[in-house]
């Protein structure tokens, strides 16, 4: 009896690894998965050379990996096993009470090297352009109360005040006033790394402080939530699929009358939002469509003579909106893309010009954009 159900055993055993080795080689393969967000891995190219670096059978690992039949069932699966067990930080992910997904600050490598890039920038614009520098901490930080008790601590803006004194860049620091607005709203998205549009508008608030302008109200804006299942990187990167999507909401003003151009693309249009992308899984990417290596905005309603040069990463996107409320004109930046010199650009304006560099404490030190600012 018991050789026979050993035997069953063994037999079904090889009829699945056999099933899903089918599959894996005559299922259809995608080069891009919705649910994380990137690129797949590719088949590699075989050739001796490949073969005898191992980089061949690295590749096929990577294939492998992001080709396996029900992938996503089986991850998914994983992560709630483990959340059974009590665990509560998966893939550098932390699993709070109240079912937020908050990322953990990795020890930063490049501070010195940031802090060079940016006041060689600085240096290249004096005389020409005052240059501010806004840091923006992450939910790790502000809201660390959340974090399970044995979550390691390592304080975002400690680097950011390093970076503040090497730079000797005006900084924005909004960090005390999303600390102080917590009881607000929701700052930062559940299951998205990004602040939410209140967050952005709290970094508004710190911008305007500093620049000069007094914030407008948010009662000013018309608000819209534009849906209620935005599913972002931190629930493709933890695999929890218990948890309930985040709203976004949308702020827009009657009485700015707006035209975008990406330069990249000829596209010119009178909002700040491709709603498009509430049909795909990167909702987020409906703050300005996305990525674009320069955009141009005009508010035809603002006559005070001022630019805005924006150079910043995709935090800064949903902050936009606000401040096109203030300026005739917003360039907007994102160095990974444009090639041709931030601050050759900004020589060559007529106008006065405020430069403004804004980047998350989380991605700014693996941020490949940060080399090209000037």
């Amino acid at each position: 009896m018991k050789a026979a159900v050993r035997k069953i055993t063994a037999y079904g055993i090889f009829v699945c690894m056999l099933s899903l080795a089918a599959l894996l080689v005559f299922s259809d393969k995608k080069d891009f998965s919705e649910n994380e967000n990137r690129y797949l891995a590719k088949m590699p190219a075989f050739t001796w050379e490949t073969v005898r670096s191992g980089v061949y059978m690295d590749g096929i690992n990577d294939y492998l990996a992001d080709h396996f039949p029900f992938r996503d069932a089986f991850v998914g699966a994983r992560t709630a096993v483990l959340k059974a067990l009590g665990k509560r930080e998966i893939n550098g992910i932390f699993l709070t009470d109240d079912g937020s997904l908050i990322e953990d600050y990795a020890t930063p490598k490049n501070t010195e090297r940031i802090g060079r890039i940016f006041k060689s920038f600085a240096d290249k614009l004096d005389g020409r352009a005052g240059v501010h520098l806004m840091l923006v901490p992450t939910a790790v930080y502000v809201n660390s109360d959340k974090l399970p008790a044995d979550a390691p601590v390592r304080n975002q803006m400690d680097t950011a005040r390093r970076l503040y004194e090497m730079t000797g860049i005006a900084p924005i620091d909004c960090s005390g006033l999303l600390l102080q607005s917590r009881d607000k709203g929701e700052l930062y998205y559940r299951t998205d790394h990004h602040w939410t549009t209140l967050g952005a508008y709290v970094g508004y608030q710190a911008f305007c402080g500093e620049m000069g302008f007094e914030a407008e109200p948010l009662s000013e804006w018309k608000a819209e939530t534009v849906t209620q299942d935005f599913f972002g990187t931190l629930y493709s990167k933890a695999n929890d699929y218990s948890l309930d999507g985040d709203s976004i909401t949308i702020y827009t003003r009657p009485d700015d009358c707006l035209s975008v151009n990406y330069t990249d693309t000829g596209v010119v249009t009178d909002s700040l939002y491709n709603l498009e992308y509430l049909e795909k899984k990167d909702k987020y990417s409906l703050f300005l469509d996305n990525l674009h290596p320069l955009i141009e905005v005009t508010n035809e309603n603002v006559k005070n003579g001022r630019a805005l040069v924006l150079v910043k990463d995709s935090y800064a996107n949903s902050i936009v909106p606000f401040l096109a409320h203030h300026y005739e004109r917003i360039y907007v930046f994102d160095t990974r893309y444009y090639k041709k010199g931030v601050a050759a650009f900004v020589e060559g304006l007529d106008c006065e010009v405020d430069v403004v560099l804004v980047y998350n404490m989380n991605t700014i030190d693996g941020d490949l954009g940060v080399g090209g600012v000037y």
